[in-house]
């Protein structure tokens, strides 16, 4: 069901991927399950700093629908609700948490051959409302979000931005934060599976001149294997092994050093991923 140019939130998220996803400095264990009736359960165990904490999930998969709830350790419920084609072309996820009811909220994204269109919307008596669209075609994207509060009646964000997809590069400007801000990100494949790449990010925010500039890359060592790297313009070098020990079995190892501050202790974390 989804095609068409993607969503606004598309819009440069390989490279922000690249750059920040596998990068933990924690400890974190992730077991999955599945059943024959199709229900996934998944338990986690977390340690951050010095503490611990625990949650367990289920998802249950039925035709177009998708429960996901979650529990953890400080009795925070969680749930989500995704219904594929509840209407042509669409996609309707309903997100609610206990006890904080408030910050429940509905997305309905719709999907067109050259266009995309979310909406959202806080499950509250003066709700915030985000809409975003995306219009596009061959690779090229052009998009806008903005965000409205309804009870004080002014805008909480709004930015637009251009993306485009090749099978070897792909490129993105976003001008965000009210205006305030601009960014530019290049990733360049370097093989055609796309599990090696360069990236570059530099971000120029007006009101306070400051530019920040981060490069990285992931390359391939072998089919189990994929390291990361990344490099910004504080001085912070971060780096990440990922090796898959069996099938859907993978182990991240990652570390943050501060090439400015050598005598500062390094970040490390090590978190492994149990799938069936």
């Amino acid at each position: 069901m989804m095609k068409g140019p993607g969503l606004y939130s598309d819009i440069g998220k390989k490279a922000k991927d690249l750059l920040t996803k596998d990068y933990s400095f924690d400890h974190k264990l992730t077991i999955s399950t599945q059943s024959a009736s199709g229900v996934a359960l998944t338990s986690g165990a977390l340690k951050k700093g010095g503490l611990f904490s625990f949650d367990i999930g289920t998802v249950y998969k039925y035709k177009t629908t998708t429960i996901d709830v979650k529990v953890d350790t400080n009795s925070n419920i969680s749930s989500t609700l995704t219904f594929t084609d509840l209407l042509p072309s669409t996609k309707t996820i309903a997100t609610l948490k206990f006890p904080d009811y408030n910050s429940g909220k509905v997305e309905v994204q719709y999907f067109h051959d050259h266009a995309t269109v979310s909406s959202t919307v806080a499950l509250k008596q003066s709700p915030i409302v985000d809409f975003s669209a995306t219009v596009g075609a061959h690779g090229l994207a052009f998009g806008a979000e903005a965000g409205f509060d309804t009870a004080s009646g002014n805008f909480t964000k709004y930015s637009a931005g251009i993306g485009l997809t090749k099978p070897d590069y792909n490129v993105s400007v976003i001008l965000g934060d009210m205006g305030d801000s601009i960014r530019g990100s290049y990733v360049h494949y370097l093989d055609e599976k796309q599990k090696s790449a360069v990236v570059g990010e530099i971000t120029r925010k007006f009101s306070t001149n400051e530019n920040a500039v981060t490069v990285g890359g992931a390359y391939a060592l072998d089919d189990l294997t994929t390291v990361k790297t990344k490099l910004n313009n504080s001085g912070k070098l971060g780096t990440a092994l990922l090796h898959e020990l069996k099938p859907k079995t993978i182990l991240t190892i990652s570390g943050e050093f501060d090439t400015k501050a050598l005598d500062k202790t390094p970040k490390f974390g090590l978190a492994l991923a149990l799938k069936p």
